[in-house]
């Protein structure tokens, strides 16, 4: 969550961060309000506890009847020390609860607004001119059932809409993907990781995931469990509650997973195949890193993203995301958007947050610094998804019905360098 030392002594760059997201300032207030309260209650509290320590030494030294007395009256200010400390707990978690639903401040530069607000950075490589070419376009699903690659309606039939199978080609073709991000990865310095997709619900809170897009995630009720929408949820509990050493450098972490959203309200052209889907495969970057290079860590998974988008030879435009787009714990939002060809579109295709300290403070991860121990800063980004398949299938057609592999994934596919339509 904000740091709270910063909302008492500057709220109104934490209104200005609410107004720039959209969201109502006057949380600011009362988060404010009831951090007063709670202050005040643990001030109450901490005065009589002392009065009654301070009590109990006289007890102590005290005989007859004054001894009789001043137990009666230590046994009354244990019972008022009790229901202070019941108030100034529950005004604490009031304060707490009101300060999370607060988002991370955007960083300087972050256009206002919302998803509609966007500024876009650069746009890298050419979309082809399938018309030039004699090319008629067949969007993915189309590609994907010729090559008998993606299967929907087995996949309805077994698990209901939005469901799929991947099957022949299209599994070694995800499976290449996934491979050569975690490769890249590797490259790169990050730690594999095969994390759980369960979490418990203080991992999903802590990440931020929690709040006004909560519907969108699956939930256990029998188990009190949360199914993952992404790797960063698993790897930012991973140290929950540490303390890090980081002297040496970032501690970097690159996640495989299976993730599971609900994509709640999604309708129309991205229901079609495999763009907006229940379940899906994922390898996501994630870095614990001080607060002061954050910054330049961001930049690093944008530069480790793009390389990937520019090796598979997919033409993609980067942008910086508003703040009414970030989601909570965002500070600042970078996607990549590949072409579409068959809707005549940018797709996003893999995005990279730089979270800041913001979910270390919830999930209490902190590092030795000059003046005792601070939160950390923590940095996730996608380098490959089932998603990319999408943009692979239809940027890559050929006139026959085949589709042209790229040269990063053959190792992975036996040298294939073309995928052909099954007759």
């Amino acid at each position: 969550m904000i740091d709270l030392k910063l909302l008492r002594s500057d709220p109104d760059q934490v209104r200005e961060s609410q107004r720039s997201r959209g969201e109502d300032p006057g949380v600011v207030d009362a988060v404010l309000a009831a951090d007063a309260e709670s202050r005040a209650a643990l001030a109450l509290f901490e005065s009589r506890r002392a009065e009654q320590k301070a009590l109990g030494k006289e007890v102590a030294q005290a005989t007859g009847a004054d001894k009789a007395t001043l137990l009666a009256k230590a046994q009354a200010l244990a019972s008022e020390v009790k229901e202070l400390q019941a108030s100034a707990d529950a005004a604490g978690t009031k304060a707490v609860e009101l300060a999370r639903a607060i988002g991370n401040l955007p960083e300087p530069g972050v256009p206002a607004g919302g998803e509609d607000d966007y500024v876009e950075l650069r746009r890298v490589g050419t979309p082809r001119d399938f018309a030039a070419e004699g090319i008629e376009v067949k969007d993915h699903l189309a590609l994907g059932e010729s090559l008998r690659a993606i299967d929907m309606e087995r996949g309805a039939k077994v698990s209901g809409a939005r469901f799929y199978f991947l099957t022949g080609i299209g599994a070694r073709l995800e499976l290449a993907i996934l491979n050569a991000a975690m490769a890249s990865a590797i490259d790169a310095g990050f730690t594999p990781m095969m994390t759980p997709t369960l979490v418990r619900p203080e991992t999903m809170a802590g990440t931020g995931f929690l709040g006004a897009h909560a519907d969108e995630i699956y939930y256990l009720e029998r188990d009190n469990l949360y199914l993952t929408g992404t790797s960063e949820v698993a790897l930012a509990g991973y140290h929950a509650d540490e303390i890090l050493d980081l002297e040496t450098g970032p501690l970097r972490y690159a996640g495989w997973s299976a993730c599971y959203r609900r994509e709640a309200g999604s309708a129309g052209r991205d229901t079609r195949g495999i763009i907006r889907v229940h379940q899906f495969h994922k390898v996501e970057m994630f870095t614990y890193c001080t607060a002061a290079d954050a910054a330049a860590e961001h930049a690093r998974f944008l530069a480790i993203e793009e390389a990937m988008l520019q090796a598979l030879e997919l033409p993609y435009r980067v942008i910086d995301t508003a703040a009414g787009d970030l989601g909570l714990s965002a500070a600042r939002k970078f996607d990549c958007e590949a072409w579409l060809p068959s809707q005549e579109r940018w797709m996003e295709v893999t995005s990279t947050s730089n979270c800041t300290t913001y979910q270390a403070r919830r999930l209490s991860i902190r590092e030795r610094g000059e003046g005792g121990t601070e939160p950390v800063a923590t940095v996730n980004g996608t380098i490959g998804t089932t998603r990319w398949l999408v943009a692979l299938l239809e940027n890559h057609q050929q006139a026959d019905g085949a589709v042209y592999v790229p040269p990063l994934l053959r190792p992975y596919l036996g040298g294939l360098e073309l995928l052909e339509p099954v007759k």
